[in-house]
């Protein structure tokens, strides 16, 4: 395949890029009464409007052209047939799979069909989480469990974690409470658990292979608080593990029936409709856990069938790649405007930046282009009084999703809405020196002093962004939204040719950890000049 910058379609965008780079936003507004209708798509109840994109009909009928170049079409039907395209690792990417209903569509790998297991660990799911919030199981000391603490870390707790928060009932208390420990450092355990009950607690233990450096530390600080509360009672039956690795998890004293198996074909920042979401379906039940399936099963249905010029991922990924590699963003902002969605941003650094986070092609070449942005962001409005000050006079070019999921009509969550539209809006049109100093005459100020703070005042707009709306933030809508950007991010990876579902620096910096802690404790070792001098520090000030 030609390099990506030397391709046709590629030159063609830089072209078109040099063309419409003198326009502003307000131009296009101008120029195009119907921009909204034109530049907006619904899908299901979801509407995405891309009409504040720095893009015109041209534009994305070139970025089409380059899907189309970049044989984005085969790469989707290789992947929904279960090919390996994490070439690297040799394993299928399949994690659609996870969410399909079991009856109407079917999946495969090596030709093997993968529904039955799918249909069977649901199933097992279904018969624990049913048990569990009808207060059928019992710890140790024959209290009920009604606490549960998940402890992963990464692709096995930020999708729950995040999920669990954003469908929570604020108003009601839950039928069970599902918290969450990641972190190695020992705080967040003991934060975590202070006020818990170890004879009603259950710990699910997240790890692919029961060898996650956090998690077992983090699984034995579990182990050890439960027998300091329960003493020499049997304490297996407070722990749940999704795991591949059934010896280990068996060998930490877990029960072979606890056991809950994760494809391989499944990675781990896609692994939130697997058993990963254990968690969360014990927090807001197995049928509302379904629906979850079931909003991102309609994405996945969407995303296979819709012609690209109205594919809602295909969309959002292709004007991606417009910002970072000809508008020169390297940043996206993600603002849901919604507290509860407030951990959206997080969940999607992973998603995003492990994914697509690659300097090399499927072939070992140079990219060439920028690749994935540096994703970041916050729930609005708080972030209206902190970072969007350099989105209105900065000097950065600043990608911006708003989320919104809309809600009912009572005026606190007007007042949410309207700020999330505002802010959109008034990014885009941007306030001119000229504008500024009218309205600070108007206001009474003296000509001299407005003249000297009108350029103060002033905001270039141009600010490029994309509106999502939910009606309501459903357990159907969740699945809709993370499917949608899990696919962008497939897609943006099909045209950079880069393998979106390996992680081989983040495996690197794990080993990298695995080798200095010994030495570090042995307090032997060589280690890089700077390295060596931070350890003398740290046992200087520990002495």
């Amino acid at each position: 395949m030609i390099p990506l910058a030397q391709s046709p379609e590629w030159r063609a965008l830089l072209a078109h890029r040099d063309q419409l780079a003198p326009r502003h936003l307000n131009d296009l507004f101008n120029e195009d009464a119907q921009r909204f209708a034109n530049f907006s798509l619904s899908q299901g109840k979801l509407l995405v409007d891309f009409s504040k994109q720095r893009v015109t009909a041209d534009t994305l009928r070139l970025l089409t052209q380059l899907a189309d170049a970049r044989d984005l079409a085969g790469f989707l039907r290789r992947m929904a047939a279960g090919e390996t395209i994490n070439h690297t690792e040799q394993r299928a990417v399949l994690h659609i799979a996870m969410r399909a209903d079991g009856h109407d569509k079917s999946y495969s790998v090596a030709g093997v069909d993968v529904m039955p297991q799918v249909r069977e660990t649901r199933a097992r799911m279904r018969a624990l989480v049913d048990a569990l919030r009808a207060g059928k199981i019992m710890g140790a000391s024959g209290k009920l469990l009604r606490k549960v603490v998940n402890i992963g870390i990464g692709g096995s707790d930020l999708g729950p974690r995040m999920a669990v928060q954003a469908l929570d009932n604020p108003n009601q208390r839950p039928a069970i409470e599902v918290r969450f420990v990641a972190n190695i450092d020992p705080a967040e355990f003991a934060t975590t658990v202070r006020d818990l009950d170890p004879a009603e607690t259950l710990f699910i233990v997240a790890s692919k292979t029961f060898t996650t450096q956090e998690t077992l530390a983090n699984a034995n600080a579990a182990k050890a608080w439960l027998a300091a509360a329960l003493g020499n009672a049997d304490i297996g039956n407070h722990f749940v593990a999704i795991s591949n690795n059934v010896a280990a998890a068996e060998a930490f004293g877990i029960a072979k029936e606890r056991c809950y198996a994760m494809p391989e074909w499944v990675g781990g920042r896609y692994s939130l409709w697997s058993a990963i979401g254990l968690p969360l379906a014990c927090a807001i039940g197995m049928d509302a856990f379904e629906e979850v399936l079931a909003g991102a099963r309609e994405m996945d249905m969407h995303f296979l069938n819709a012609p690209f010029a109205r594919n809602l991922p295909v969309l959002m990924a292709l004007i991606g790649i417009w910002n970072i590699d000809f508008l020169g963003a390297t940043s996206l902002a993600v603002l849901p405007y919604s507290y509860q969605l407030g951990l959206l941003p997080s969940y999607l650094q992973q998603l995003d930046m492990e994914s697509n986070g690659k300097h090399v092609t499927r072939e070992g070449d140079a990219v060439g282009v920028m690749t994935a942005p540096i994703l970041w962001g916050s729930a609005g409005t708080v972030g209206q009084h902190a970072f969007h000050q350099l989105f209105y006079q900065g000097t950065h070019v600043t990608p911006i999703d708003f989320v919104v999921p809309v809600g009912d009509a009572e005026p606190a969550q007007e007042a949410l809405v309207a700020n999330a539209l505002a802010q959109s809006a008034a990014l885009m049109k941007g306030k001119t020196a000229d504008d500024a100093e009218k309205a600070l005459l108007a206001a009474g100020r003296s000509a001299a002093e407005a003249a000297r703070l009108a350029p103060h005042l002033a905001c270039p707009g141009n600010q490029p962004s994309t509106m999502l709306l939910l009606p309501q933030l459903t357990p159907h809508a969740m699945g809709q939204l993370l499917a949608l950007y899990e696919h962008k991010v497939a897609v943006q990876g099909c045209i950079w040719n880069v393998n979106s579902f390996d992680q081989w620096g983040v495996e690197y910096g794990k080993q990298m950890a695995r080798e200095i802690l010994p030495k570090m404790l042995a307090g032997t070792g060589n280690f890089d000049a700077s390295t060596a001098g931070l350890l003398a520090a740290i046992r200087a000030g520990r002495k």
